[in-house]
């Protein structure tokens, strides 16, 4: 439960800044890194996608730094981990996309068969008038 806290906040683009810096600050606690590299296999896979948008996202220049550096920490614990974190997340990705295509062709043959079907522009609106 924690680690999803800990991703929700790291990626809060949209709270102030200092949200995610003070969740950065985290990693620098001894006793919390130590249980972050005993528990690596589960934690890095949960904060990995919230790191890399960051990355990617953040517009924050404190906030890029941390990052940066609490992934190259990953990597320093655990390459193969962050690696295969890092191939999940661009298949993900992946499919995100091809659902994406998807759901615009299945759009596009709705609106090309709503444009087949007659219109009713001469069709005047009933209205109904209730006196009491």
């Amino acid at each position: 439960m924690l680690c999803i806290c800990v991703q929700r906040t790291i990626m809060s683009l949209l709270s102030p800044f200092q949200v995610a810096e003070r969740a950065h600050l985290l990693w620098n606690n001894e006793r919390i890194l130590k249980l972050i590299e005993h528990n690596r296999q589960v934690i890095v896979p949960l904060v990995f996608s919230a790191l890399e948008q960051n990355t990617l996202n953040h517009w924050n220049q404190s906030v890029l730094i941390q990052t940066q550096h609490i992934r190259k920490m990953f990597c320093e614990m655990d390459e193969e981990l962050v690696l295969a974190c890092q191939r999940k997340l661009e298949e993900q990705d992946s499919l995100s996309s091809v659902e994406a295509e998807k759901r615009r062709l299945t759009w596009e043959r709705l609106e090309n068969a709503a444009d087949l079907q007659p219109r009713a522009d001469n069709i005047l609106p009933v209205s109904c008038s209730v006196t009491c």
